[in-house]
């Protein structure tokens, strides 16, 4: 029988070695100071969850030095694993990844076993090395959902404490601003930090019993004979970049559940392939996802220009009129302002580049106003789904579901998908009850999201995006009748354009785009800024940037679309440099990855596939 205990334990003392001890390194000081604070409220959970962590078999089993014990419902005559020698640990539920939705379907599923008294075993597996590392959202919180998952939030000293003040909507020309009604309603809203919040989350689940398992990525799905989803595998640690075996070296673990939640967030890479193998778009005749990439800073300003609650959304520049997106500037709380810009990845020039465009930004007479005089915190990118209700694909599938943001239930003209990704994971949560205990089927899932208040308020606010399909302005028109008038009662729906990746012109039809120097002070290179980011890869690892085809990037990137992965990459993690015979060759700088996802979107030839790296690695944020 397997050692479970010498297994889990290596493992963190190994991750622990390349992502915890780092923290205390410059470059991810800010992230480490967080979690040691005493002024954090999680602080305590954090320690108690590495000092577990470091002997993980505490979190799987109950009794040391002894075997686990086989469920009767798992068939050990099946090969999960093509790897005789990685061991397995069962749960009746494994949910991958600890944000919003994962985390609010772990404490509706241990609330409903306090109800009914039953005992359900529940595990969360997450990539980052902490609960909220990998969380970044310009968030203006709906407290809906949360409301309905735990009501005494409130009393429970949620970090949810600035409600919104004013809300502003600006069109912006190159020096003005002009305002127009503002769309948006936020009133009994709250400016918020969404990492903050999952890490307030992950301790209520563990005080009801879940067991979340933060720096394990799980990098493989696995199947039973009848090709039903049977739990998740973690990536191997401690190989080398060659794929040889490092000294430290340890297998992956496979974790099985009875049933399996991925909650990756936007563009989830588990997810991904179990949509396209179960072909779940086309079983609820669902259009293809679109995306938007969103660069976002965290800065202290100061006091006399801090405005507490006050929200301004932007439309217009930088951005020209065939390029949809947008800036948001939210004032939170501790003289803190989040600023960001949000760009649909179905943009057309290859010589775009997001992140400069969002220096860019920082220069605009209405916004540097607030930020001059102040310093950057952290910096940070995502990628976020923006296809709305004719996108969703099917989210159930034999021995699981997809929940939250992989399968996007962000409401665009509302710029929030927090509460609708939270409630989806309560609604996955109930089914998954009563699959387990009533021997009911997890397409109730579907059932259910279709009866919910989340398929209301998509359906209402599906043509708001495909709108600007032609433009700008005539965006607005359409939307503004939609939105005022018409109040999502068109009796069509809108159909998306081309995939993002589709939509990237040829080089030959654009002028390259000057972008100036960074001043420093407002704007900033992507060295500086990764800094900020607190990002931390071990360099020597298998890339987790792979193409399909080594030959494309020289052969049709390069020449034809002029080499778009060096632009719409946030992190500079893709540069061609010259050989031995000055020719351009592409190197991946995998280190420098922030997991946007904005690579495996965009590029025109979707030659670029994104998987996860050693689990721990990436970005580290503590108020993104």
């Amino acid at each position: 029988m397997p050692n479970f205990r010498s297994i889990f334990s290596k493992s963190h003392t190994l991750r622990r070695t390349s992502t915890l001890s780092s923290a205390s390194s410059n470059h991810g000081s800010t992230f480490h100071s967080h979690f040691t604070s005493s002024s954090n409220p999680c602080a305590s959970s954090f320690s108690r969850r590495v000092d577990r962590n470091f002997s993980f078999l505490h979190g799987f089993w109950n009794c040391l030095g002894k075997k686990p014990t086989t469920p009767t419902w798992v068939d050990n005559s099946k090969s999960f694993s093509s790897e005789p020698d990685r061991e397995s640990i069962e749960y009746d539920v494994v949910i991958v990844g600890a944000g919003p939705a994962g985390l609010s379907a772990a404490i509706r599923l241990k609330q409903m076993c306090r109800e009914k008294n039953v005992d359900l075993s529940v595990c969360v597996v997450e990539k980052g090395a902490e609960v909220g590392a990998h969380i970044l959202s310009g968030n203006i919180f709906e407290p809906r959902a949360l409301d309905e998952l735990l009501p005494q939030w409130k009393q429970q000293e949620a970090p949810i404490s600035v409600p919104v003040s004013s809300d502003k909507f600006w069109l912006l020309t190159k020096n003005s601003a002009f305002s127009l009604p503002c769309p948006f309603n936020n009133e009994g809203n709250y400016v918020i930090s969404l990492s903050e919040l999952v890490r307030w989350m992950g301790v209520k689940a563990e005080d009801l019993g879940v067991e979340i398992y933060p720096g394990f990525a799980a990098s493989e799905i696995l199947y039973d004979a009848n090709n039903k989803v049977v739990g998740i595998a973690t990536n191997d640690m401690g190989l080398s970049k060659d794929g040889s075996k490092k000294e430290n070296f340890q297998r992956g673990v496979e974790v099985k559940g009875r049933i399996t939640l991925l909650a990756e967030g936007c563009r989830g890479s588990l997810s991904e392939k179990i949509i396209k193998k179960y072909g779940l778009r086309k079983k609820s005749n669902a259009q293809h996802q679109t995306y938007a990439l969103g660069i976002k800073e965290v800065w202290e300003i100061d006091e006399e220009k801090h405005q507490p609650g006050t929200v301004v959304h932007t439309l217009g520049w930088p951005l020209d009129s065939k390029t949809y997106g947008g800036s948001f500037l939210y004032h939170m709380k501790n003289r803190q302002v989040s600023i960001g810009l949000v760009v649909a990845l179905n943009y057309q020039n290859p010589f775009l580049n997001p992140y400069e465009e969002f220096q860019k930004l920082k220069h605009h007479p209405s916004i540097k106003s607030f930020l001059e005089g102040g310093r950057v915190i952290q910096f940070g990118a995502r990628t976020l789904n923006e296809g709305g209700f004719q996108s969703i694909p099917y989210p159930a599938f034999p021995g699981g579901a997809i929940i939250g943001c992989s399968a996007g239930f962000l409401n665009v003209p509302k710029i929030k998908g927090t509460h609708t990704a939270m409630k989806s994971g309560m609604l996955a949560a109930e089914a998954t009850f009563a699959v387990l205990n009533e021997g009911l089927d997890m397409e109730i899932y579907w059932e259910a999201l279709r009866n919910s208040w989340i398929w209301e308020e998509l359906y209402r606010a599906r043509n708001y995006r495909p709108a600007f399909e032609h433009g700008l302005f005539p965006g607005l028109v359409v939307s503004a009748l939609e939105h005022y008038i018409l109040k999502g009662r068109y009796p069509f729906t809108l159909k998306h354009g081309t995939p993002d990746h589709q939509a990237t012109n040829a080089a030959k039809l654009h002028s390259p785009i000057r972008y100036s120097q960074p001043d420093g002070v407002l704007s900033f290179d992507v060295p500086t800024s990764l800094h900020r980011s607190n990002t931390n890869h071990e360099h020597d690892q298998p890339p987790h940037l792979r193409l399909r085809d080594s030959k494309i990037p020289e052969l049709v990137n390069l020449p034809v679309y002029a080499a778009p992965e060096s632009r719409y990459c946030p992190a500079r993690v893709y540069e061609y440099i010259p050989d031995e015979q000055n020719q351009l060759k592409l190197q991946i700088n995998a280190q420098n990855c922030l997991h946007c996802k904005a690579c495996d979107i965009k590029d025109p030839t979707q030659n670029i596939e994104w998987t996860v790296p050693e689990g721990g690695g990436g970005p580290g944020y503590s108020i993104m």
